[in-house]
């Protein structure tokens, strides 16, 4: 069976990316598997080529195929921010994914900005083989963010993101609706056509 390398040492991207691709007949492999402790310095200027960055450095050091993706969290009332920073938020040292929703809010109030806080997460997927090849596609959540945090799913910003036609945050989305409507599964979800030629699961054409 094909082995298909989950490129990232995030446990949440991890299990969201599993569960997104299980239907594969392809042996889903994570760093750990293969004893990789690599760490990828994000430093692109956008999340492609972060995407890129990573994917391909996993491929390389495994020599299978790896998918890895970038993402964040756009906020309109912050022009865009956090952005290709939203892992990397809250300056202090040991920062968790709740100092960095508190420290968003906080400058959301700060700035007196009118709700809805509009908002999306945007993700980039990148698909890499160890020869240097790779497949790009990125998939959108549009929603709002709230000050309150609610439901215990997810993580990131998961809390405070805000489905405003479900009335749900994306912490208390089923997991199995969370794989179909999130960000990152819409990334993957486009990036599926590359995934099944590169398996030779689907015709080239």
């Amino acid at each position: 069976m094909i082995t298909l390398l989950l490129a990232s040492n995030n446990p949440g991207k991890l299990r969201e990316l599993h569960a997104i691709l299980s239907d594969l007949s392809v042996r889903l492999t994570m760093p750990a598997d293969l004893g990789l402790t690599l760490i990828v310095e994000e430093d692109g200027a956008t999340y492609a080529e972060n995407a890129v960055k990573k994917a391909l450095a996993f491929a390389r050091a495994s020599g299978v195929l790896a998918l890895a993706d970038d993402s964040g969290l756009e906020v309109d009332a912050l022009d865009g921010a956090p952005g290709l920073h939203s892992a990397r938020y809250a300056p202090q040292p040991g920062a968790t994914d709740r100092d960095r929703r508190r420290l968003l809010i906080q400058n959301l109030l700060q700035r007196n900005a009118p709700r809805p806080w509009t908002a999306r997460f945007r993700a980039t997927v990148a698909l890499a083989g160890p020869e240097g090849d790779f497949d790009l596609a990125e998939g959108l959540c549009e929603g709002e963010i709230i000050p309150e945090e609610r439901g215990s799913g997810g993580f990131g910003y998961d809390p405070i993101f805000l489905l405003p036609d479900l009335g749900l945050t994306m912490a208390e989305l089923p997991e199995a609706m969370k794989n179909r409507l999130s960000h990152r599964a819409r990334a993957v979800q486009a990036i599926r056509p590359a995934l099944l030629r590169r398996l030779n699961l689907a015709p080239r054409g």
